[in-house]
Formats: C-alpha cells, sequence, structure tokens
C-alpha cells in the first residue's frame, strides 16, 4: 500500500453522542471514511497517523436518508464508517491536529 493511499482512506472523524461515549468508555473512535476502504488499510492509516495501536477495525455502510425540502425530495450521500479500537491506555487527540 503507497503512502498517499494511507493518507486518503480517513476522512474525517464521525463526531456524534454515541461516538463520543465510545471513546470514553470503550477506547473506540469512529470515522469517515471512503467508501472502498478495507480493513487492513484503515488499520495502517490510523497506525501511522495518530501513532497508535489498532486492537481491531469494525466496517458500517449508512445508507443516506431521503428528505424533503417543500415539494422536491432529496438525498442525502452514503456513507462508511470505520469503527476502531485501540490498545489499552492510548487515545486520540483531535485538538493537536490540525486541518
Amino acid at each position: 500500500m503507497n503512502e498517499e493511499r494511507i493518507y486518503s482512506v480517513i476522512l474525517a472523524p464521525h463526531v456524534s453522542e454515541k461516538s463520543a461515549m465510545q471513546a470514553e468508555l470503550s477506547g473506540q473512535h469512529t470515522f469517515k471514511v471512503v467508501p472502498d476502504a478495507t480493513k487492513l488499510e484503515v488499520k495502517k492509516a490510523v497506525e501511522k497517523l495518530f501513532k497508535v495501536t489498532v486492537v481491531s477495525v469494525r466496517m458500517s455502510n449508512t445508507k443516506g436518508k431521503v428528505k424533503r425540502q417543500g415539494a422536491r425530495l432529496g438525498r442525502r450521500s452514503d456513507m462508511r464508517k470505520a469503527i476502531v479500537r485501540l490498545a489499552e491506555g492510548q487515545d486520540i487527540d483531535y485538538m493537536g491536529l490540525e486541518g
């Protein structure tokens, strides 16, 4: 796997109440990833970018919701998430990162 692919696999952290609680209680962090990402690619990307040890990776595909704006129908885009479990005692600090 080349360096460009590693840096392009992870799109953003997925921030929600559920993901924040998972990060606090069980050391699981959630990321939005590209639709064709594999577990191994996500694991290598997280380990390289954040310098942590990844124990496991779970992937989830979320279909976009159909929303209505007046008489028009629209659809949110589909999303692929990766839930990454870190080794005991390790954590990811999002505040120290620059975009």
